[in-house]
């Protein structure tokens, strides 16, 4: 079984895609350009992740998705970390068609400058509410925010955090060891997973596996493949490589591992973190 922890969707209305160098994803993804893609590489089920819209409409549409789609078992979607009514906004997402399969939430922490965002009294209690509802948090973040990440992580011990992209290491000769560093505190915490993900666009083009290999080395020591999850970061990835050459790239990573230890990468992990209903 193999589970896609993180993809996303959209459409061309997104601001940005606009930037320059995203040409070549400026256009719509929908479900019927999914499914053959799952298909081609034996993926059994996915997470949809919410796409940068930043708005609560987002989530409804992907919910919606999510309905009709058995092949998404989860969404995780969007909530601002400052909402002063979180507690409205999470009952309102209940509501919707497609509810029972909100499994998390995202904020865009990596655009935000402020050091101390994740220590704000507002933002922790936002943190611990989604803890509260039974929801993860994902962490989009870069590596400069992962030592804020660790002391929220550890301030809001009933939320379940998951890192995205493993904190978006830069991914350079002389990257590994800052980034390890940085790391290395927020995998001591017990409430925190992370994702194999969206490495090969950090390399960009000309990529290579022996790129990747030492992040991916460096997470299963310090988190362990069952605090571990895999996604394509699709269609983000098709910057790069396409969906099936995201999926060889990972998979030629962790030929090391046991039978075991593969299946909660691929699967276990991410089923037990967002609690997803997925058929054998």
């Amino acid at each position: 079984m193999i589970i896609d922890a993180h993809h996303h969707l959209w459409t061309t209305g997104y601001q940005w895609l606009t930037e320059p160098g995203l040409e070549s994803i400026r256009r719509d993804y929908t479900v019927a350009d999914l499914v053959p893609r799952l298909d081609e590489s034996n993926v059994t089920a996915t997470v949809l992740v919410e796409a940068g819209r930043c708005d609560a409409e987002e989530t409804a549409e992907f919910l919606a998705h999510a309905a009709g789609t058995p092949r998404i078992a989860g969404v995780v979607g969007w909530a601002s970390l400052t909402d002063p009514a979180i507690s409205a906004t999470l009952a309102g997402y209940r509501e919707l068609p497609g509810a029972t399969k909100l499994v998390g939430l995202r904020d865009q922490v990596q655009g935000v400058t402020d050091p101390g965002h994740l220590a704000r009294p507002d933002v922790r209690a936002t943190l611990a509410a989604i803890g509260a509802a039974d929801l993860t948090f994902d962490l989009v973040v870069h590596a400069g925010q992962l030592p804020s990440c660790a002391e929220a992580a550890r301030a809001t011990p009933g939320t379940t955090f998951v890192l995205d992209h493993l904190g978006k290491p830069r991914i350079t000769s002389d990257g590994l060891a800052e980034w390890r560093t940085a790391v290395r505190d927020l995998a001591g915490c017990d409430n925190v997973v992370a994702k194999l993900s969206g490495l090969l666009t950090e390399v960009g083009p000309g990529w290579q596996v022996a790129d990747i290999r030492p992040y991916v080395d460096t997470a299963l020591e310090l988190f362990g493949p069952h605090r571990l999850m895999a996604g394509s970061d699709w269609p983000v990835c098709d910057l790069v490589a396409s969906y099936a050459e995201a999926w060889s790239a990972l998979d030629a990573c962790l030929g090391e591992l046991s039978s075991v230890e593969r299946a909660a990468v691929l699967a276990g992990t991410a089923i037990r973190t967002y609690a997803l209903e997925v058929g054998s």
